[in-house]
Formats: C-alpha cells, sequence, structure tokens
C-alpha cells in the first residue's frame, strides 16, 4: 500500500478549537489570493509530460529531413565549383526552410498544449466560500476540494467528509477492487471524538487520497496536503496524458506516399547524374542536375501538413467550445452516420425549474399560481430532504430553488436534522435518498426520490393505485415536462447502527411526485435539421420517462414515431433488436449496460457512431463508439477520459458545428495533397526535359528551393485556412475506408500537374526553338512556372465551386502568400544582383506577358475541365452502409 510521501503534510487535529476552525476553513476555503501566491511559490500542480516537444528536438528532426540534407548537400557542390555565392544562397534557403518549419511545428505545439491543458482533470474547490471549476494543475496544497463520483482525484489530500465513498486506487497499487474511504474523526460529519489523530498511510478506511485515483461512488470534501511532483503520483513520476498527436490511418497512408515518391525520386536522380554525367562530362554539375530531380521529387511537405492540419484543426474545433483529445477524431467526424446523444443538458437547457407537485389528492402546477399549499409543501420538503445540502446536480437546485421561496432558509432545515448515510444512484436501482436523524428526539426518516417506477415498486403500490399516478405523469410528461417520485419512511433507532446496503429493504410510504421543466435549446431544431440534410440520423438516448423523452424529441424535430424503453430493450433478442432499430430513434429509460449494447448493435451494421454520456456508467459506451463524446460541464472525469472528444458547453449544436469542422478539414487535407501532387509534376519534369533534349538546365537547387519557399506555406497554412465547401453539410457521410486521397482525384491531380508540365514544354522548346539566350529563357520558363504555381492554388481552393466564386472566398492567409510571392518574384526578375544569383538574363515585358498569357489559358483549361469533371464524375465517395 504507498505511504503518504515524506514532505507531505498529514492533516492533524486534537483539539475543539482546531475543530471549529477547520469547520470554519472548510465553508470558506482558501482565499484566491492566497491559492495564487501558493501557486507561484510551490508550482504548478502537474507532472513531467513527454509529449512536448522541445524547440531543440524539433530542430534535430528538422535536420533529420532528406530535404535539409540536399539542401546542404547542393551548397557543398556549389562550393566545389567555386559558386560562393550561389552555395551561400543555398545554404540562406536551408536555414530559411528550417525557421518556416519551425514557426509552424512550434506553433501547433503551442496549440497541442493548450489542448492538453484544457483535457487535464478538473477540480472543484471551494474559495472565498465558492465553489468553483478549475483547471486540475491550478489546485494548491491547503485547498478544500468538493469530490463525487466519476471524478479524478487531482492531488494528494486528507478526507474531512465522505458519504458512501468508494475510490479505486488500482493506478497506484494494483488492486482491482474499489477501496472503502472513511473520513478523518472530529471533522465534519464524522465522530465528534477530539482524540489527536495523524494519518500515516493511505488505504481502506483510512482518510488518505491518492492523486491519479478515481471515486467509483459517493462524495465527500477533502483537504490537499501534496501537489505535484510532492505527490505520490508525482513520486512515481508517472505523467497522464490525454492528447494524442499522432494520426495512426492518416499517417500509414501519407509514410506510403512519401515512401513512393522518395523511391521514385531517389531513382531519378541518380539515373540523372549517370546520364548527365556521362553525356555532357560533367559529374559536379550532374550531381547538381540529380539533387534538383531528387528535390523536385521528394514531397517532404506531407508530415508537415499532416502535423498542421491535425494541430491546427484542433484548435478551430476547440473554438467551437468542443475539446478534441484524440486526432483520430477528426478524421472520424466525416463519417459519423449516428449520433446518440442524451436529452437533458444537450438538447436541453439543463436548467431545471420545478413547475409542478402532486401527491395524488391535490395538484400544483407553477402556471396557476405561485404559492404552495400545506401538503405541497410536504412533498417539497420530503423531496429537499432526499438531496444533499450543497447540490450540484440540475434537478436537486431546482428543489433548493423552491424550498427557499417556498419554505424558507435551506440550511435551516438541514440543521434540525443529520445526515446518517446517504445511497447513491445505481444501475439497477433509479433512486437516491438520505437516512436523516432528528435534533428532537425524532424517529430516523429515510427520504427517498427517483424514477416514478422505481419508488412505485419501493413503496410496493398496488396497480390501481399506480394506474392513478402514472396518469398524472403522462399528463406532465406530454408536456416535456420530467417527473421524478417521492417517498419517505421512518426506521428504529436500532437500524441507524445497521443499515441495509440497498434501499429496497425499506419498506416506503408513497409521498408524491414533482416535476420538471428543461426547456429545449434554441438551435438544436435546426441543428438536427442539418444533422438529416448531412445523412447524419440522430438517435436520442435517454433515462427519462418515455412520453417526456418523445415530446422533447418531436420538439427537437427527431423521428418520435416509435420509443423504446429500457425495459422493452432487455426484453428482446438481439435480432429483434437490430429489426427495432431500423424505425426507432428514441429510447427511453436506458440503463448504462443498454447504451453499451444499442452503440455495439448499431456498429454491427456497418454504422459509423458518435455516442454521448457523461456519468461513469456511459463509460463502456463512450469507449465502445467510433466517436465518444463526454459533457465537459456535467460530465466526470471518467467520462472525458474514455472520450475521443469533449463538449466543453454539453450543447448539442456544438456536436454538430464539430462534424461541419471535421469534414472541412478533412476536404482541405485533400486539397492540399492534391495541390502537392500536381506542382511536383511540372517542377520534376523541367528538371528532366533539358536532360533529354540537350538544353541547359532550366531549374537548379536554388530554384527549386525558392519554389519550396511558395509551396510549403501555400499547402499548409493557405488550404487549412479555407472556408467549407458549400455542399459539406449536404452529402452523405464519407465511407471511413475510403483512402485519403481518392484514385479518381489522384487523376485529376495529375491532370493538373501534366497540362501545367505540358504548357511550360511548349514554353521551353519554342524558346529554344527561337534560339533565345539562355538566361532569357531561363528567366522565362521560371516566371511562368510560379504564375502557373499560384494559379494551381486557386485551381484547388474548392472542389465544386466556379474559379471566379473561389478566387472571392476569403482567405487572408492566401492574399498574402500570393503577395509575398509575386513581390518576390519581381525582386528576383528585375534586381540586378537577384538576377546574377539565379543565372537570370534581363527581363522583358514580352516574357511577362507570354507567362501571363500561358497562366490564364492554363487556369480556362483546367477550370473547363473540372466542370466536366464533376458534372459527370462528381468525386462523390462510395457511401457507408445503407441505413
Amino acid at each position: 500500500m504507498p505511504k503518504m510521501p515524506p514532505n507531505s503534510k498529514p492533516l492533524t487535529v486534537n483539539t475543539d478549537n482546531q475543530n471549529a476552525e477547520l469547520r470554519v476553513g472548510l465553508r470558506t476555503g482558501l482565499s484566491a489570493a492566497a491559492a495564487a501566491q501558493r501557486l507561484k511559490a510551490e508550482g504548478s500542480n502537474t507532472l513531467p509530460s513527454t509529449k512536448k516537444r522541445s524547440f531543440l528536438r524539433i530542430l534535430l528532426e528538422i535536420f533529420k529531413q532528406p530535404m535539409f540534407a540536399l539542401l546542404i548537400g547542393g551548397g557543398v557542390v556549389y562550393l566545389l565549383l567555386g559558386d560562393k555565392l550561389e552555395a551561400l544562397f543555398l545554404l540562406l534557403f536551408a536555414c530559411l526552410s528550417v525557421t518556416i518549419t519551425i514557426v509552424q511545428e512550434s506553433r501547433s505545439e503551442k496549440v497541442l498544449e493548450t489542448l492538453r491543458n484544457l483535457a487535464s482533470p478538473r477540480a472543484l474547490v471551494i474559495r472565498d466560500g465558492i465553489r468553483m471549476h478549475i483547471a486540475g494543475s491550478e489546485v494548491v496544497r491547503e485547498d478544500v476540494i468538493v469530490i463525487a463520483e466519476g471524478d479524478r482525484i487531482v492531488a494528494d489530500a486528507t478526507l474531512i467528509t465522505a458519504i458512501d465513498l468508494l475510490v479505486d486506487e488500482s493506478l497506484l497499487t494494483g488492486e482491482s477492487v474499489p477501496v472503502r474511504k472513511s473520513a478523518q474523526a472530529g471533522i465534519g460529519g464524522a465522530s465528534e471524538n477530539t482524540e489527536k489523530r495523524t494519518i500515516v498511510a493511505g488505504g481502506a478506511d483510512l482518510p488518505y487520497l491518492f492523486s491519479g485515483s478515481l471515486v467509483v461512488r459517493g462524495s465527500g470534501l477533502a483537504i490537499v496536503h501534496a501537489t505535484g511532483l510532492r505527490s505520490e503520483m508525482g513520486k512515481i513520476g508517472h505523467a497522464l496524458q490525454s492528447i494524442e498527436t499522432e494520426q495512426p490511418h492518416l499517417q500509414k497512408q501519407l509514410h506510403g506516399l512519401v515512401r513512393n515518391f522518395a523511391i521514385v525520386g531517389l531513382v531519378a536522380g541518380l539515373l540523372a547524374v549517370v546520364l548527365f554525367g556521362l553525356l555532357r562530362g560533367s559529374w559536379l554539375e550532374a550531381m547538381l542536375s540529380g539533387i534538383a530531380l531528387g528535390m523536385s521529387l521528394l514531397p517532404e511537405e506531407f508530415p508537415l501538413v499532416l502535423a498542421v492540419f491535425m494541430a491546427m484543426g484542433a484548435w478551430r474545433i476547440s473554438r467551437a467550445r468542443v475539446l478534441t483529445r484524440r486526432a483520430s477524431a477528426i478524421e472520424a467526424l466525416g463519417a459519423v452516420t449516428i449520433l446518440c446523444t442524451d436529452k437533458t443538458g444537450t438538447l436541453t437547457e439543463n436548467k431545471m425549474t420545478v413547475v409542478a407537485l402532486s401527491n395524488g389528492l391535490m395538484n400544483w402546477e407553477k402556471t396557476q399560481n405561485t404559492k404552495l399549499s400545506e401538503d405541497s409543501k410536504l412533498v417539497l420538503e420530503t423531496a429537499l430532504l432526499a438531496c444533499p445540502l450543497h447540490p450540484s446536480d440540475p434537478m436537486d437546485m431546482a428543489i433548493h430553488e423552491l424550498a427557499k421561496v417556498q419554505i424558507g432558509a435551506v440550511e435551516a432545515i438541514f440543521s434540525q436534522h443529520k445526515v446518517a448515510q446517504s445511497y447513491g444512484l445505481r444501475p439497477d436501482l433509479f433512486a437516491v435518498a438520505n437516512v436523516m436523524v432528528g435534533s428532537n428526539d425524532e424517529s430516523p426518516t429515510v427520504y427517498a426520490k427517483g424514477a416514478l417506477e422505481t419508488i412505485g415498486a419501493l413503496c410496493h403500490l398496488t396497480a390501481v393505485q399506480l394506474q392513478g399516478i402514472n396518469a398524472q405523469a403522462e399528463s406532465l410528461a406530454n408536456k416535456g415536462i420530467r417527473v421524478l417520485g417521492i417517498a419517505k419512511t421512518k426506521i428504529s433507532a436500532e437500524q441507524i447502527t445497521n443499515l441495509p446496503e440497498s434501499l429496497s429493504a425499506f419498506a416506503f410510504e408513497y409521498v408524491g411526485l414533482i416535476g420538471f421543466a428543461d426547456p429545449l435549446r434554441a438551435n438544436v431544431p435546426a441543428a438536427v435539421t442539418q444533422c438529416h440534410a448531412a445523412g447524419i440520423r440522430v438517435v436520442m438516448i435517454t433515462g427519462d420517462y418515455p412520453t417526456t423523452a418523445r415530446a422533447i424529441g418531436q420538439q427537437a424535430g427527431i423521428n418520435a414515431t416509435n420509443v423504446l424503453s429500457g425495459d422493452a430493450i432487455e426484453a428482446m433478442t438481439d435480432e429483434a433488436l437490430i429489426a427495432a432499430l431500423q424505425n426507432t430513434s428514441i429510447f427511453a429509460r436506458i440503463r448504462p449496460n443498454q447504451k453499451l449494447r444499442l452503440v455495439a448493435l448499431f456498429k454491427k451494421q456497418g454504422e459509423i457512431v458518435a455516442m454521448t454520456g457523461d456519468g461513469v456508467n456511459d463509460a463502456p459506451a463512450i469507449k465502445a463508439a467510433d466517436i465518444g463524446i463526454a459533457m465537459g460541464g456535467r460530465g466526470t472525469d471518467v467520462a472525458r477520459e474514455a472520450s475521443s472528444i469533449v463538449l466543453l458547453d454539453d450543447d448539442f449544436g456544438s456536436i454538430v458545428k464539430t462534424i461541419r469542422l471535421g469534414r472541412r478539414i478533412y476536404d482541405n487535407l485533400r486539397k492540399s495533397i492534391e495541390y502537392i501532387i500536381a506542382v511536383h509534376i511540372p517542377i520534376a519534369g523541367l528538371a528532366i526535359l533539358p536532360l533529354l533534349f540537350g538544353l541547359p538546365l532550366m531549374l537548379t537547387p536554388i530554384h527549386i528551393a525558392f519554389l519550396e519557399m511558395v509551396i510549403d506555406p501555400a499547402c499548409s497554412i493557405v488550404f487549412e485556412a479555407e472556408a467549407a465547401e458549400n455542399n459539406v453539410m449536404k452529402r452523405p457521410p464519407r465511407n471511413p475506408k475510403s483512402p485519403l486521397v481518392l484514385r479518381k482525384r489522384v487523376l485529376w491531380a495529375i491532370t493538373q500537374g501534366l497540362l501545367v508540365l505540358i504548357v511550360l514544354a511548349v514554353i521551353l522548346m519554342s524558346a529554344a526553338y527561337v534560339k533565345m539566350p539562355e538566361a532569357d529563357m531561363r528567366t522565362l520558363v521560371f516566371t511562368a512556372l510560379v504564375m502557373l504555381n499560384m494559379g494551381l492554388i486557386l485551381v484547388n481552393r474548392s472542389f465544386s465551386a466556379s474559379l471566379i466564386k473561389a478566387i472571392l472566398k476569403p482567405n487572408r492567409s492566401l492574399w498574402i502568400l500570393l503577395t509575398a510571392v509575386s513581390a518576390v518574384l519581381a525582386t528576383a526578375v528585375l534586381w540586378q544582383p537577384a538576377r546574377t544569383l539565379f543565372k537570370f538574363g534581363q527581363f522583358h515585358g514580352d516574357l511577362f506577358a507570354i507567362s501571363l498569357v500561358a497562366t490564364i489559358s492554363t487556369l480556362l483549361v483546367l477550370e473547363a475541365i473540372k466542370w466536366h469533371w464533376f458534372k459527370v464524375n462528381d468525386f462523390a465517395e462510395q457511401p457507408v452502409a445503407q441505413r
């Protein structure tokens, strides 16, 4: 069993005064100023992470790249040839390339670091008497933390109060069975014994909590005594990381493309060296020719593109209030066919208000009047005493709010009772309860609230009684009101010492029902409509009453023709349930294990499933889904850890925005890859043509290095920033088995590259035919190549929009790049020192006119081909399994 770290300070209680002081401290916690000062003095509550790449590591990875080696090799060859200026500038280009890559990689790394901080466990602390959620990294020693089911303990702490608390310490101890934790005697709700106690070790029935352990059940308060490296987790040195920077499926495909290009480039480069050396006798120039050809064929942009798109994609998604915890989710978002969503807080606003009370004889609804009768107050007070004193659940908070208005100070009511034991919600029993001991020698009473069916069973109601109660519930549920049953029972004082494990052992008396209104989010109907237009079926899976679920589903635009309850699902075979899934989109009174079954059966039919959840028991279904979606506001840490993405605002509209962004990111990634393929063809062709026809070399390593300064930012920054296609949410989901680069789209990219190469070849041959001087010929060809390269960027901006619409689409990065390239090109062909460096001749207006006409003509031809291609063969992918 782990021991307390020697440098931590356990809580010691030895006097009544200390006990009283600590009680005050529990209510107020640390002040914000004291916490900030301690955070600065002792450091953040974090562990060493291996994910973040340092500047030196990024630099080392760049030096290992083949393109950098080719640039350095070219510089060395120029030095051997005596061309010191060319060597200097080629090495300068190498440094510039390194700088650009470092800036882009560092930017991506900063984005990922920000996302890691968002993804870290949160903590609910008491600061200045106010409960607030903060990042786990901001927790400091002596913070008072509030613990609830599903939380990941963020620091080593001493437990002060505990209610039915079970903690999984397997991360540290290896023990798979959760251990029960008891509060330290003399504090909070524990025994009032003031005997001096000092905690010396963690474990079962000891008030010591370890950082990294998971709360399986119950709740409590604790005081932090060790954070970061001072905690037991820090001593072990195990770093929990939650952002994955890898994209296995995409990386596998891109690695294949890079490998194939690299092999072709190596073979072609060696062949060029041999041919040039044998035919022209200059082996150093032959090496320059081979290096130029190798540089033209090496797709070193692919790894950069993947890193930038994944990091910036996650950042863009985070701006929609969605945290991407796994990069694989970005790829999978465009393939989702089934979106399984919870109701409360996701489709609805999660702002509960009590709008109805009933005890079977009288009924109160908020719309009728605001004053409660004594009978109504009895129902409300019973519901209140079944809640915790400090509520976090929206329904508990709603009960507290109404009680303050209609009954009086809640603290005064709770002060007349002492909680002997609390019963939490369990998968097999949809009810919670408090066992209360009165301060006036009253008999102990158990107050319970929960699902109407569960409360009915606990009260052993007759069929006739249930019929009347269910009629009331149905009437409210038809209005979209969520209904809970309320019950209580008195027990003997002797039973307090031996309370049963389950509420089923008590003989409850039915008190009444309470109804809650939770309005639908205003943006949900439009978001559901978008999903349907995009070929995504929306399925509601909720623990709510079937009639309430149907009413909310109808308001949201979800198919509410059929509703399946958890009990009905339990009685069905897999075959029967699969048949029912075809025309059922609302599932009510669903238990966690049934969520997992639904996800598994949807996937068995070939669907790509996104699944939302917030509780500990939702984690298996979230993990089993293709995309697990956890709630960031009301979700537990264990649900977040099982998920691919986290909704920071718990809003269904954010899911739809994320799907849209996922499709946009994948579209733009394809555009970038296709542009890279297209642009390398004419560059490689111009490196080979002079060798085949005995012409002077048009492109040397220094020219290709210049072109890389255009290609790198274009394929990464410019295409990543492109807006979504107009039809991005009007086409069916992408087949997840389809490759990143489709064969027909590769043909389109090759078509673009070949057409540009043909135009450049015609220009080159025509210039050679009229015996244009070599320097002027190089000026003409290079100018035309750069301008056609910019044209390819414009052509590939959109799959379906016309060239004019594509040009008019806003993209600040694009116009910054084109302006910069135009300025540098003008400098290269007009400024004498630059002309000398690039071996350009005197620039004439007719050369620019030829390049401009060639570029415009090529763009028009490509536009015509694209229009015909998209009309005849619209590049649509094979749809996923028939839904």
